[in-house]
């Protein structure tokens, strides 16, 4: 497998693609926006409503938790995920950011 480089782009750009890479999956879109709607949710009940393994779902959690989009706190036998406000409005601010508007010649392509 090839080396990607990264050292060859900004370091703007190399955030931007860790921040999109952590939510380049449908499980973890779907997780996030489980939580969103809940303002909280213990782990048991995103394998219930999203239908996925245990295993899996920790997987994904722990990949947002690495990302910073999401905390997590032990209460009894469980832990409870919710959103992290400061890391999802610097998400936020930077995909924004990134989603210039365009003009594009609608005949160039």
């Amino acid at each position: 497998m090839g080396l990607t480089k990264s050292e060859i782009f900004s370091t703007k750009q190399n955030k931007l693609a860790l921040m999109m890479k952590a939510l380049a999956h449908p499980a973890r879109i779907a997780i996030l926006q489980s939580l969103i709607k809940a303002n909280t949710c213990i782990c048991n009940d995103l394998v219930d409503e999203l239908g996925l393994a245990q295993a899996t779902i920790s997987q994904h959690l722990k990949e947002l938790k690495n990302a910073g989009l999401i905390k997590g706190s032990i209460e009894g036998t469980s832990v409870c995920y919710c959103i992290d406000s400061a890391t999802w409005a610097r998400y936020k601010k930077e995909i924004n950011a990134f989603f210039v508007d365009v003009n594009i010649d609608e005949g160039c392509c």
